[in-house]
């Protein structure tokens, strides 16, 4: 009985499967020469059955038999209405060559196919046709949010959060674990305290749209656990100029008294172009030797002003050239920005074991900050040929005034103790692209891509000094020469050159219409060589040492008149580790199959091999300074397999699963064996003998459209990281003099969920008809385990814990309006929350819990609006809640504890009022 009831059961399912019938086909674009159109809207007019063309422009649809429309549907095309009738078990092919909607419009027409990427449906499509797990954010939602660089962008998308100074945290892992590409190639980070680029440095108008891997896939590079960033610098191709102004006011920092080294404060400086004077005396050699020299041009002194508007412009122009029957379009962006920032509050370490405070200071910064960057982008299309030059110029400056104010190394009973830092920092980037793509048979089947880079970085900080004594009022203080007074440091790191280049041959096959199969051939790699620096030199007195009290903005000329009686000289005390090395190289060979076994069911799966090459080149403290140079080499061959697959339950809805392996390199400054020391007694150390990590990724993801502008999404995922690189305290002989570095850990798990909506709330009610709703938030569990081997284990408080960096959890949403005022005004409004969770900044140690960084709510407002498609105008307000930023010690210590704050690091952003306007012509 039971024999014959399955029987019946699955006779009636293939006769229903039998039933239905399919369509599908190509929408093709008649103004790119019939190119394959994508994010095409195509219809089933009787059924309401949507879905958008994928990359080649391909649909296809499930239905019963019967007669129905087809709606084809492409903002400035034409809207083409198809009838047909479809018989049972039938599969009907419709392909259409759309068309604009007329001659006048087909420059506009134009420019919407290459801004298709950088709008939020067409990037929602692609999501949702794309194999790997992927997200997107394009210029059309960053304009809209009102976010003025990528790194605040990015954390729109789920799973990511950022924290100042620090960078982004993708899945709870800090910047180690996450990789940048631009236009799919590598390139280097023009800070050795950041793993990539800082973010904050790409404005919004050089960028078209950028992808955020989450998954492996061989045609990208090995290292990353987070994920991998690709941002696709902007392609404009309409005839336009753009020209934008904007100002901004932050609560507590602009207007304010505000402290501006003297050496900076002048216009030079105020267009980022000073710093020339901190350069090292000629006179200490090209090699350090215990040279003194006084002919110093950078001054002591600091000037005290009001701060100014925070202020930003850009221009733009973009156009295109005949070259034959094909065009070159080609696109100029330049944009100059400048921030002043002040930050106050509480400053503190504790003393080993001893449950004190070692360091117990009030920090007040003041950072004057400027931002330049220039693109040029050139774009040929032809028939088969594909082909784009980018070169990317980034610059950096940024002037910062610290003082300190209460006692260091437990020295209560000197509650005045003053320490300043007056420190500049510049970073220039330039980067060259030439990339491209060739059709080597005009049916597309046979094609190659890739590209090649060349980027040059340097990163600078000179005569970074500090001045110490003791506070008398708020003018002056009570100084003496010695110890870590008047001490200079010159730290530099010069990227010698960066290469990097792909090459992919691509074959499609399988069905005719559409060739969805792809088999991919390729290599990726790049080289970088780079030299580090680190001088210093101390103001020595000559002939013994007496106080005595001086104006601290005004300090200079004292400094001056006693180098000038030969009482006071600097001192060059640089050791054999001044100079460092390094040699750079990833090279990777890959496979990657694209199979689509039916309509419903897609596979990609690929293996990288990866050989990686890490080299120092490097001299011990205890080496003479002529010695040769000790050889340090860390290679590894990676063979890292990934798989893809991707299920569609329903036209709308998807169910993705996917399993990787990769590596995790560390930072730059976390390998390299330089220690910066601070005049508070703080350092932080490097560490060359850092190994890789490894990870292993699992990802198992739901998805679904319900229609083009909406998405829900769920994810579980998980990583296991053999060896993972934390940050801990160095456990120090006595206890006093906190030092920040970096270890590998024995392993480490994460276990997650994401879950994410896009909801327009005209499906509640219809008078909400402009209102959506987007929402991401991640949840995680984290353990890692030490390394009982690892010299120093003995001295972590905990042999299990929460991976260092990774949050349990974070949250991003926001609350959109659009609506027009008048036919030719059109107008968003958004409100943006975000906030992450607690997370360990440093392990504890000697009983101690660690030092948690605690959650921060922001939230943002955003107006923008478009006046007859020339005017737009937008204001902001950002960080209304003005949150305490807080980095604490946790509870669960195992000494006892003798003071009454476990605050360790504490300040306020303020509240930042900006606006902006722009035309174009």
């Amino acid at each position: 009985m039971k024999i014959k009831f399955l029987f019946f059961a699955v006779l009636f399912s293939v006769i229903s499967w039998a039933q239905n019938a399919t369509v599908k086909g190509q929408i093709l674009d008649k103004e790119m020469k019939n190119e394959p159109l994508p994010f095409a809207t195509v219809i089933i007019k009787e059924s309401k059955q949507n879905t958008a063309t994928d990359e080649n422009g391909n649909y296809s649809f499930t239905m019963p038999a019967g007669n129905y429309t087809l709606v084809i549907t492409y903002l400035g095309y034409e809207t083409k209405e198809i009838s047909f009738t479809v018989a049972a078990g039938e599969v009907k092919v419709i392909n259409h060559i759309l068309a604009s909607t007329g001659g006048e419009e087909l420059k506009e027409v134009v420019v919407e196919v290459q801004y298709s990427r950088e709008k939020e449906s067409a990037l929602l499509q692609e999501q949702q046709k794309a194999v790997e797990i992927k997200q997107s954010i394009g210029s059309q939602e960053l304009s809209r949010k009102g976010i003025s660089d990528v790194e605040e962008g990015l954390t729109k998308i789920t799973g990511i959060s950022k924290v100042e100074s620090k960078g982004l945290f993708i899945r709870g892992l800090e910047d180690r674990y996450n990789n940048l590409l631009v236009n799919n190639l590598a390139v280097p980070s023009n800070s050795p305290f950041k793993k990539i680029i800082p973010l904050d440095q790409f404005p919004t108008d050089v960028v078209g749209y950028i992808d955020v891997f989450k998954t492996f896939n061989p045609n990208i590079y090995g290292d990353f656990a987070g994920a991998t960033i690709d941002v696709k610098t902007s392609q404009n191709t309409k005839g336009q100029t753009k020209i934008s102004f904007g100002t901004g006011f932050t609560t507590d920092n602009n207007l304010s008294d505000f402290l501006l080294s003297k050496d900076a404060n002048n216009s030079k400086s105020y267009f980022g172009f000073g710093g020339q004077e901190r350069k090292l005396p000629s006179g200490y050699g090209s090699v350090p030797a215990g040279r003194i020299n006084n002919d110093y041009n950078s001054s002591w002194d600091v000037n005290k002003v009001k701060a100014p508007l925070n202020t930003s412009t850009g221009i733009s122009h973009s156009g295109k050239f005949d070259v034959g029957s094909n065009n070159l379009y080609y696109v100029f962006a330049t944009n100059f920005d400048n921030k002043y920032q002040i930050r106050e509050g509480v400053d503190r370490t504790f003393s080993q074991g001893q449950g004190i405070y070692d360091n117990n200071l009030e920090k007040k910064q003041f950072k004057f900050q400027t931002q330049a960057s220039s693109l040029l982008g050139l774009q040929f299309k032809g028939d088969r040929l594909k082909f784009n030059y980018t070169g990317l110029y980034l610059k950096t400056t940024e002037n910062l005034i610290q003082d300190q104010v209460g006692y260091t190394r437990t020295a209560v009973q000197n509650p005045n103790e003053f320490i300043r830092l007056n420190q500049y920092e510049q970073s220039d980037y330039f980067a060259n692209q030439f990339f491209g793509s060739y059709k080597l048979t005009s049916d597309d089947k046979h094609s190659l891509n890739g590209g090649i880079s060349y980027t040059r970085t340097k990163y600078n900080q000179p005569d970074r000094k500090f001045i110490t004594g003791t506070k008398i009022s708020d003018t002056e203080i009570n100084t003496q020469y010695g110890s870590n007074n008047l001490l200079r440091q010159f730290f530099n790191i010069d990227n010698n050159f960066h290469m990097s280049g792909n090459l992919e041959y691509n074959y499609k096959f399988g069905n005719i219409e559409n060739n969805r199969n792809k088999l991919s051939v390729g290599y990726s790699g790049f080289a970088e060589y780079m030299v580090s620096k680190f001088r210093f030199t101390f103001g020595n007195p000559n002939n013994g040492a007496a106080p005595y009290n001086t104006p601290v903005n005004d300090i200079d000329s004292f400094i001056q008149d006693d180098i000038a009686i030969n009482f006071l000289s600097f001192t060059e005390q640089s050791t054999a580790e001044w100079k460092t090395k390094v040699f750079q190289r990833a090279d990777g060979v890959y496979t990657n199959l694209l199979l689509n076994l039916n309509e419903k069911l897609e596979f990609n799966v690929g293996l990288r091999a990866e050989n990686t090459i890490r080299e120092y080149k490097y001299k011990s403290i205890v080496d003479p300074i002529t010695n040769p140079y000790r050889s340090k080499t860390n290679n590894n061959l990676y063979i890292l397999p990934s798989l893809n697959v991707k299920y569609a339950l329903k036209d709308d809805r998807n169910l993705r699963f996917a399993v990787s392996k990769t590596y995790t390199k560390p930072v730059l400054f976390e390998s390299l064996d330089i220690n910066l020391i601070n005049a508070d007694g703080t350092t932080e150390l490097g560490n060359s003998d850092l190994e890789n990590s490894e990870n292993y990724n699992a990802d198992l993801k739901f998805e679904i459209f319900p229609t083009p502008k909406e998405m829900f999404a769920a994810t579980l995922f998980a990583k296991y990281i053999d060896q993972p690189i934390e940050r801990t305290i160095l456990a120090s002989a006595t206890g006093s003099g906190q030092t920040i570095t970096y270890f590998n850990n024995n392993s480490a798990t994460l276990f997650g969920a994401e879950f994410e909506a896009l909801v327009q709330l005209s499906r509640f009610n219809e008078n909400l008809d402009g209102f959506s709703l987007g929402f991401n938030t991640s949840l995680m569990l984290t353990e890692s385990k030490i390394d009982l081997k690892r010299p120093g284990s003995d001295f972590d408080t905990f042999t299990k814990r929460n991976l260092q960096g990774a949050s349990n959890w974070l949250l991003n949403t926001d609350l959109k309006y659009e609506f027009d005022l008048g036919s030719n005004c059109k107008n968003t409004a958004s409100l943006v929350y975000n906030v992450y969770g607690e997370r360990i900044y440093a392990v504890g140690i000697a009983g101690y819990d660690h030092i948690y960084e605690k959650p921060f709510h922001k939230l943002d407002f955003v107006w923008g609006s478009s006046i007859n498609k020339k005017w737009d105008l937008k204001f902001a307000v950002d960080n209304i809640l003005n949150p305490l930023y807080t980095r604490e010690r946790g509870t669960d210590n195992k000494i006892t504890i003798e003071e009454s704050s476990l605050v360790e690091q504490s300040y306020k952003r303020g509240v930042g009022f900006s606006t902006s306007i722009s035309y174009t012509f």
